[in-house]
């Protein structure tokens, strides 16, 4: 008897021994949420490290402005996810001191914690292809479809650094925060009485307060937001700020968009922007249309497109596209998107994503809108798109029957497993082979996409060409030297069928890839791609200095080719120099408008930044105050165009009736 309360008397002397602190509750509390800040907060230190080029135009200043005000949405974040184990410790009950009690709230503080710092660094490499912090949609990305489950693995090999550093801060949190624990009250006979009850109550009551008020950002009349964040930084160095639990606590039951009336009158409203399209008068010509789609091709990997690089000795990675540049019509564009599943509906559709997720995951896909491939069946046009990912990716294939695509070619049709690369898809070169081959069954005329992958990272090369082809700066820029080589390849097959010289083709990108040079990491050259119209032995040639952008790709095509009906399309015919031409884009609750050498950021409420590119191509001189009548313009125009798209996309307007 004797030794069994000895050896108890030990084991509570060694528990006693192991804590750092017991006392008071609500400091307990306290001290673990400002633990998991401190966490977030040198969390977002190694983001901003790991990408120290994309954010390398940064002064001291403005970086420690950036880390200072983040921790407003650090602890937002913290206490969103904390809110449970917040009520658990702060109930004016008894039995919060309770073992079992104590154990499901500290269970739900470690797991959400833990899993908030893991998103967090997941975003530290993710965002190099997004650009922004991880937002809800990607949980609708991931039910789209793809070889996640292969892609994943592959991630964890590449950076085995991150999950490392990952588990090094859940360990630390583990470690620390188990040292910390209540301790009720010596005078237990107390703890049921009517002060007891009266103190925690107001207690618990002000602790609500300040938690609602430490979620809400402050006292300010409107919660902190993603768009809050544009107020204190620019657009390119939003991410930086925001954490990523953040962003996805507040777009996971986001309102995707509200109705606009920044201009009352909709004929007033159609003079300043109309996306309805006039059809043409001068009779329709009957061209094949093969629209090629190529991965992360960003404008910087394109030697003849950047001959003041490295003093004038850049030769870039793509020796078959500045070739076929040389014999077409060039044209400096602008993605609307950093993602491909906001780049297809943009070049296809002509219909940007100009919300948080993506066109064609949102409601509002299930709208009546058409494509490229439906505009031109009812003139006798057969379609196919093509795509060596896992049939399903991306919801790919279902898109492109939804807008009309009559064939649909991916890994499944091409049926030979020997060329898959193992994570993403078919390699470039023998799928685009196999899409020759399918072209040449078409009937004519036809309408066709091809959309390549292998200049998707882990940035496949085969084996064969692993020593033959040029590394550069960036890891993906061997894999972009892949797909031009089998793009020259694809163009050598071509030639010499019969449809060739009857054909219209557009190469452009998706999107673009993490930049180097400093001009492709900012806000207006991170969204910087090519655009070429190339027609053999025709009269497109030469390089256009209009501005571009991915949804000015439908209008262009149905323009040159005549098409008669009307037709509605976010963008303007580049052939059209009388036309008005701009970019538009949406980032991290941001609108970015490219337009008359300037570029405004706008974040649907006021115009927070312009800059002139001419005198200004970084990025560095805000002129919002110095040029009134050049913000008021571009605002102006801006408005007009979130104005329509919003309220079609609402109204269901997105197609025009016959």
């Amino acid at each position: 008897m004797a030794r069994k309360k000895k050896v108890r008397a030990t084991r509570k002397k060694t528990t006693k021994g192991s804590k750092w602190f017991q006392g008071n509750i609500y400091l307990v509390m306290l001290l673990k949420i400002t633990l998991v800040i401190l966490l977030m907060f040198f969390s977002r230190i190694l983001f901003y490290l790991f990408n120290l080029g994309y954010f390398s135009s940064l002064s001291l200043n403005e970086l420690l402005k950036i880390f200072l005000v983040g921790i407003r949405f650090d602890v937002s974040a913290v206490l969103i996810f904390n809110l449970p184990f917040i009520l658990m410790n702060s109930i004016p009950f008894r039995f919060r001191y309770n073992r079992i009690f104590q154990g499901f709230a500290n269970a739900w503080f470690y797991f959400v914690s833990i899993v908030a710092l893991m998103a967090n660094f997941v975003d530290t490499i993710y965002f190099r292809f997004t650009l922004k912090r991880t937002t809800a949609d990607i949980f609708q990305y991931l039910g789209v479809g793809g070889d996640f489950n292969k892609l994943i693995p592959q991630f964890f090999i590449d950076f085995w650094y991150i999950p490392l550093a990952w588990i090094a801060f859940a360990g630390i949190l583990v470690f620390l925060a188990t040292r910390i624990s209540p301790q009720a009250s010596a005078n237990k006979s107390k703890q049921g009485g009517f002060q007891f009850y009266l103190i925690h109550s107001i207690l618990f009551f002000l602790t609500v307060g300040i938690t609602v008020i430490g979620i809400r950002g402050g006292l300010q009349l409107r919660p902190i937001s993603l768009v809050t964040a544009g107020k204190f930084t620019a657009a390119k160095n939003v991410p930086l700020l925001l954490n990523t639990p953040f962003a996805l606590a507040k777009t996971f039951t986001h309102e995707i968009l509200k109705p606009v009336s920044y201009i009352k009158k909709e004929k007033d409203l159609a003079k300043i922007y109309t996306p309805v399209h006039k059809g043409q008068t001068k009779g329709f010509r009957k061209f094949n249309v093969m629209i090629l789609i190529l991965e992360s091709f960003s404008r910087e990997h394109i030697g003849i497109l950047n001959h003041s690089l490295e003093n004038g000795h850049y030769q870039g990675f793509t020796p078959f596209l500045d070739s076929l540049i040389r014999q077409g019509y060039y044209f400096d564009a602008y993605a609307n998107g950093k993602t491909s599943i906001q780049g297809i509906p943009s070049i296809l559709s002509g219909i940007p994503s100009l919300m948080d997720e993506s066109f064609i995951q949102s409601n509002y896909a299930a709208g009546k809108f058409s494509s490229i491939a439906g505009l031109l069946k009812p003139k006798g046009y057969a379609s196919a798109f093509f795509h060596g990912g896992t049939n399903g990716t991306m919801g790919f294939d279902a898109y492109t029957k939804m807008v009309g695509f009559d064939h649909y070619f991916g890994r499944t049709e091409y049926g030979n497993e020997r060329d898959y690369d193992g994570k993403w898809g078919i390699r470039d070169e023998e799928f685009m082979q196999f899409a020759a081959q399918k072209l040449n069954d078409l009937n004519q005329p036809f309408v066709a996409a091809l959309f390549s992958l292998s200049s998707h990272h882990p940035y496949y090369v085969p084996g064969k060409y692993a020593n033959v082809l040029r590394k550069g700066k960036l890891p993906i820029q061997q894999s972009i030297m892949y797909t031009d080589l089998s793009l020259a390849h694809f163009f050598h097959t071509i030639k010499h069928m019969s449809w060739y010289h009857n054909t219209l083709f557009i190469v452009t990108a998706d999107h673009t890839s993490e930049g180097y040079d400093p001009y492709y990491q900012s806000s207006v050259g991170q969204y910087a791609i090519p655009l070429l119209f190339f027609m053999p032995d025709s009269e497109l040639k030469g390089k256009s200095g209009l501005i571009a952008q991915q949804t000015d790709v439908l209008p262009t095509v149905l323009n040159y080719l005549g098409y008669d009906k009307d037709f509605l399309a976010f963008g303007n015919d580049l052939l059209d120099s009388s036309a008005t031409h701009f970019s538009v884009h949406f980032i991290s609750g941001i609108y970015g408008l490219i337009k008359d050498e300037h570029y405004l950021e706008f974040d649907g409420n006021t115009s927070t930044r312009l800059f002139g590119l001419k005198a200004d191509p970084l990025q560095k001189i805000n002129v919002l105050k110095t040029e009134p009548q050049e913000k008021e313009k571009m605002e102006q125009f801006l408005k007009a165009y979130i104005q329509q798209y919003n309220n079609r996309l609402i109204e269901n307007r997105l197609s025009v009736e016959r």
